[in-house]
C-alpha cells in the first residue's frame, strides 16, 4: 500500500500532515466491522443455521463466514471501507489517499472472489447497510444456499 501512495501522490507524501498526526494515524490498527458481524451471526444463530467458521485462515480473504461443507463464502462489507455506490463517501480531508484506499480495498475483493470462485467456492457479500435494512432477507439467501 505505501509503494502505491508514494507513487501515486504528488512528492510522494500528504501535504500539511504534522508528523505527530501521522503517528497516530499509524498506529491506528482495524478490529473488523463488529457490530455488522455480530448482526449476521446473532441472525444466524436465531436462524438455527450452523455449521460455519469464522475468519479462516486458509481461506483467501479471509471470509467472515465460511461454510466448508457447502464451500460458502460470506464477506459483510463495510459501505465506508469498501466504496458502496449508495452510502459510501470519500473523505474530503487526504481525498486521495482515501479514494486510492477504497479503490484498492474493491480491487482486492474482487481478486479474492476469482480465487474463491475457481476453487469452487460460492461467494457472497452484504453491505453493512443490508444487514441494517433488513437481516432476515440476507440470512434467507444464505439458507438457500446453505
Amino acid at each position: 500500500m505505501e509503494r502505491i501512495l508514494k507513487s501515486t501522490l504528488k512528492n510522494g507524501c500528504f501535504d500539511n500532515v504534522t508528523p505527530e498526526r501521522s503517528r497516530i494515524m499509524s498506529s491506528i490498527r482495524g478490529k473488523r466491522n463488529k457490530s455488522t458481524e455480530l448482526a449476521l451471526r446473532m441472525a444466524l444463530v436465531r436462524a438455527k443455521i450452523r455449521g460455519w467458521v469464522l475468519h479462516p485462515n486458509e481461506i483467501p480473504g479471509r471470509p467472515d463466514f465460511f461454510f466448508p461443507k457447502k464451500r460458502l463464502a460470506i464477506f459483510v462489507d463495510g459501505c465506508f471501507w469498501h466504496g458502496c455506490h449508495r452510502c459510501g463517501h470519500v473523505p474530503r480531508t487526504n481525498r486521495s489517499f482515501w479514494a486510492l484506499k477504497i479503490k484498492r480495498n474493491q480491487s482486492r475483493d474482487l481478486a479474492n472472489n476469482k480465487k474463491l470462485r475457481r476453487t469452487g467456492t460460492c461467494v457472497l457479500r452484504f453491505w453493512e447497510h443490508e444487514l441494517r435494512g433488513n437481516t432476515d432477507r440476507c440470512v434467507a439467501k444464505i439458507a438457500k444456499l446453505r
